[in-house]
């Protein structure tokens, strides 16, 4: 049916995830009539069964396993153990109390909500499917904005069932809990739940096809991981695939291919880490004139589509696959269409963290990737155990490394791994935005006693004026 209130809006955002519930805020502050729609839950997968519930079950393990180690600390802590069912539910209700923030912010700037599913009908308009069924409902709109981003990716036999075989959304809410497990793929997501599961009991056996762990990061770094994760008593085996799936009542017994060798190892549960993939389908991208790439919708460098009016944000619209990276394009390109002047995103300038203990956490290119691309390169390294508070946190453990230009000063890129990097890398990203060199970085006052000092040390390293190494 038409839209009963027989208005064209200036935008109708379809998908309310970090990106699209974001973008839809920010037109609204700029002066837009719009509306989001929603066809499950607002805040998308990251906040309601991605990012966040996962950071909370995350910092559940870091406390049992901190006050394990309280007797490093001084303390006496007899008898710890742990509840997962109530680890699951904290973590449930984190992302209920930030999933109805959303609302209230949407409501707040005056955006309108329709729940329900969005598909292109060309010329403007959106045809909205309701979520408690009924008529169509058609609204019409001077731009629109996908923002639908992706689900977990599925490999043809080894399909997530939600009993023994996971995906991430299963192990967000897990039936039980793992004494053998194999998790599959080591990307962010996979060495996340390697990571909770390990420091919880579960004997765990991390499977990566490429040659390395976390291959996105530095290769120092993911040798650095790698053995930190073994210390801590996982199995890593890359270069490596699972080839089948054998689903028991009581187990899955897991045929692994490492080179010539074939071999087979029973575990309670698997957990698919095997990447994500668009949501495009149903969207009629094709009949709207977008088009479509390897999975992704193709965007220009302002996330304009083949379809004039029609944009593409975050994970649909092809990677990083960041919910940072997707909110930061909503707001870009809701600055656009109001006529303001704005820069094209940069994903070379993305931050990427990992919150696996230790953290992981990049910017810009690593030392191979600006070799590569032609930069004669400096490099600073600087271990953490030469950092007081680290030692002090009991957190010695860890590197901040530092790549830079030789000629021209410029950082090019920024590595870490140890105690709250996903934290510090902020500062690195805002160097590389403000466009600072190595100069800048070494006039930098960064106060004592801070693991952030090691930040500063890092660059004064590449630049052959380390102090505490």
């Amino acid at each position: 049916m038409a839209d009963p209130d027989n208005r064209q809006r200036d935008l109708v955002v379809i998908g309310a995830g970090p990106g699209g519930y974001v973008a839809a805020i920010r037109a609204a502050q700029l002066g837009c009539d719009v509306t989001v729609v929603e066809r499950e839950h607002l805040g998308g997968i990251c906040l309601n069964w991605g990012c966040i519930p996962t950071k909370a079950l995350l910092r559940s393990a870091e406390v049992f396993d901190l006050a394990r180690r309280g007797g490093e600390f001084g303390l006496t802590l007899n008898d710890v153990g742990f509840d997962l069912s109530a680890m699951v539910a904290r973590s449930r209700k984190v992302a209920r109390q930030l999933n109805q923030g959303v609302g209230h912010l949407l409501r707040k700037n005056g955006v309108e909500v329709v729940m329900g599913t969005g598909r292109l009908l060309g010329g403007g308009k959106v045809a909205v499917s309701p979520q408690e069924g009924g008529p169509e409902r058609v609204l019409a709109a001077r731009h629109i904005i996908l923002a639908t981003g992706a689900r977990a990716r599925d490999l043809p036999g080894l399909e997530a069932d939600g009993v023994r075989v996971w995906n991430y959304r299963h192990a967000l809410e897990p039936p039980f809990f793992p004494e053998r497990l194999l998790v599959v793929g080591s990307g962010a997501i996979g060495i996340e739940f390697a990571s909770f599961f390990n420091t919880l009991g579960s004997r765990v056996t991390v499977v990566e096809v490429m040659e390395r762990i976390l291959p996105a990061e530095d290769a120092e770094i993911s040798d650095l991981a790698r053995k930190a994760f073994e210390r801590r008593g996982m199995t890593i085996r890359t270069g490596a695939a699972v080839e089948a799936l054998e689903r028991r009542p009581d187990e899955v017994v897991a045929r692994i291919r490492q080179g010539e060798i074939r071999e087979e190892a029973a575990f309670d549960a698997v957990i698919m880490a095997v990447g994500i993939t668009a949501n495009i389908e149903g969207l009629g991208l094709a009949e709207a004139g977008v088009e479509v790439e390897r999975g992704h919708v193709v965007v220009d460098a302002f996330c304009r589509t083949t379809a004039e009016g029609v944009h593409a944000i975050g994970d649909i619209a092809g990677p990083p696959w960041l919910a940072h990276k997707a909110s930061h394009e909503g707001v870009m390109v809701a600055e656009h269409l109001a006529g303001r002047d704005v820069h094209p995103l940069r994903p070379e300038r993305i931050p990427g963290c990992t919150y696996c203990t230790p953290q992981i956490a990049s910017v810009g290119l690593t030392e191979e990737a600006a070799r590569a691309a032609g930069h004669e390169v400096r490099i600073g390294r600087f271990p953490l155990i030469g950092n007081g508070k680290a030692i002090a946190l009991g957190e010695p453990e860890g590197l901040v490394k530092t790549v830079f230009d030789a000629r021209t000063g410029e950082l090019l890129g920024a590595h870490m791994i140890g105690p709250e990097v996903t934290e510090l890398v902020q500062g690195y990203a805002v160097g590389q935005s403000a466009e600072a060199t190595e100069a800048e970085f070494l006039a930098t006052v960064f106060p004592h006693p801070t693991l952030s000092e090691a930040m500063h040390e890092a660059v004064l390293a590449a630049w052959e004026g380390a102090i505490h190494i």
